[in-house]
């Protein structure tokens, strides 16, 4: 059986085992889906170390670029004339293998974190499961029509885990999440309906979702509503145009940029930390793979002449986030707001179509992943000691927990871009790739990468200031000796989950050839093929 498969389908099956289990050995099933994760782990750091680099692959419209790819028929129906043929077809590229990589990590400091879950535990880790396949599922997949089912099935979980075990509003914070997500995904169905009537196989003439297929301008039906060389019109736009619109919207909300973001500190505040670990960790980084993946792939045309609104979007994305978090009292919605901001960094290397752009965001997309899921932790520490949340509430934490203190400012300092953090890293190639595009293929000013170092300001200034706010001076706790006695520092559980991540934001700081090295050849696959 395909690595990847067993990769993708591995949770389902300790889903289904804690199923049968007894509700009496409850407290065996968060051993069983941190193992389940762990393997998951195992598997993708074997996938990263057997990896080939360096090799002519031909480009991202051709299979030959992916590697570990899987087949199959999976739906194969006659329809008189025609065949509606739909494949189950799995592979990874350079890009695939860095999402994958960092999403088994970011489950792992998840599943870690579910120990503070104490009611319904079945229900909560059989959820927790099935999101784990689908989010796997989503960056190995290659046929659209199965890309669109792992991308469906993450929000049933979503919703359930934020509205059954979220904060006092969940149940706003779970519909509203769930709305802004069927909004985008309903009219990317008709876009991808659109999309397999309009592409035809070259192997059997038949009409066909395959993702790789559809980056072949080639393979489109002349006369079809996305007929490369067609007029075709829609709402007075052409039929290309509106579907890059819809179909960025759609990953948009899941970046999300502004103004598609109102969703994400809800979800956040009110989401149990595991579940805020994977919506910061993993499901932003979904939209900004789908962008890279989907627009950009499958409508290279529309992203390049649109290129100067896609990075203008970041910017407003990175500076409206930041001054948001310059206003917030809740740490938890401080930091959910920040993610609005770096995630922006990704929108702006993605515009630039330059090789250090798009490399800034595949390196933002995976330091955020991890950095944001130690954010997450950090901030669920000391709520499930004292359950307050409020900046204001806290005053010289450094001296009641020295440790916890330490990886607080490891994680704030490697977040808002000190040089020798993965993130410094990643904001000086996006930035760097968006200084380079007015003079690489004249598609941004440079004034967009100008207005880009003004959010790295600003982060450090929200950062800079929650810590000295929290950590430092003379201790005052709202909850006076209650407090004092609850604020112990990190045990053995929280100190394992927190060590690896502060380790990985040094080393890819130093050693960011880690993340480089494998997507290097995707990457410039892909700006070659924007401007070819």
């Amino acid at each position: 059986m395909n690595i990847l498969t067993i990769l993708i389908f591995i949770p389902v099956l300790f889903a289904l085992l804690i199923w049968v289990m007894p509700s009496a050995w409850r407290g065996s099933f968060k051993f069983l889906t941190l193992t389940a994760t762990l393997i998951q782990l195992g598997l993708a750091v074997w996938i990263y170390c057997h990896f080939k680099t360096g090799a002519n692959f031909g480009g991202i419209n051709h299979e030959g670029q992916y590697q570990l790819v899987q087949k199959l028929s999976w739906i194969n129906l006659n329809l008189g004339q025609s065949k509606l043929q739909i494949d189950y077809f799995v592979g990874i590229d350079g890009i695939s293998l860095a999402m994958v990589v960092m999403t088994s990590l970011v489950l792992v400091i998840a599943a870690l974190s579910a120990w503070e879950i104490k009611s319904n535990l079945k229900g909560f880790f059989i959820l927790f499961l099935i999101l784990d396949m689908a989010v796997i599922g989503v960056f190995c997949a290659l046929d659209f029509f199965l890309f669109y089912l792992f991308y469906e099935l993450m929000l049933l979980p979503l919703y359930f885990l934020i509205g059954m075990w979220g904060g006092v509003r969940r149940e706003y914070a779970a519909i509203k999440f769930f709305l802004y997500t069927l909004f985008g995904s309903v009219f990317m169905l008709l876009v991808m309906i659109g999309l397999y009537l309009s592409v035809q196989d070259p192997a059997t003439g038949n009409h066909t979702f395959n993702m790789v297929t559809m980056m072949n301008p080639a393979n489109y039906i002349s006369g079809s509503i996305f007929d490369t060389i067609n007029h075709y019109t829609l709402f007075g736009m052409h039929a290309r145009t509106l579907g890059f619109i819809i179909l960025f919207i759609a990953f948009a909300i899941k970046v999300p940029v502004v103004p598609l973001h109102t969703w994400l500190p809800d979800a956040h505040v009110e989401a149990p930390t595991p579940v805020s670990i994977i919506l910061a960790g993993i499901l932003l980084k979904i939209g900004g793979y789908g962008i890279i993946r989907i627009c950009t792939g499958i409508f290279p045309d529309v992203a390049t002449t649109g290129a100067f609104w896609l990075g203008l979007l970041g910017i407003i994305s990175i500076i409206y986030g930041a001054l948001n978090a310059l206003a917030q009292r809740d740490l938890k919605r401080m930091i959910a707001y920040s993610s609005v901001s770096h995630m922006g960094f990704v929108l702006l290397g993605i515009a630039s179509q330059t090789p250090e752009g798009i490399g800034g965001a595949m390196m933002q997309m995976v330091s955020h992943g991890f950095l944001s899921a130690m954010l997450f932790f950090l901030v669920g520490v000391i709520y499930n000691r004292v359950h307050d949340r409020d900046i204001y509430n806290f005053r010289g934490l450094s001296g009641l927990m020295p440790r916890y203190t330490v990886f607080v400012m490891i994680a704030f300092f490697a977040s808002l871009g000190l040089p020798g953090f993965s993130a410094f890293v990643a904001e000086a190639f996006s930035l760097a790739g968006a200084f380079k595009s007015f003079t690489f293929n004249g598609l941004m000013p440079q004034w967009l990468a100008v207005c880009g170092v003004l959010g790295i300001l600003l982060s450090a200034a929200y950062f800079l200031w929650t810590l000295q706010r929290m950590f430092f001076g003379k201790e005052l706790l709202k909850g006076g000796e209650t407090w004092h006695l609850a604020l112990t520092d990190l045990n053995w559980r929280e100190t394992i989950t927190l060590v690896p991540l502060a380790v990985l934001a040094l080393a890819l700081g130093i050693m960011p050839s880690l993340v480089f090295d494998k997507i290097n050849d995707s990457v410039l696959a892909l700006v070659s093929f924007l401007h070819g």
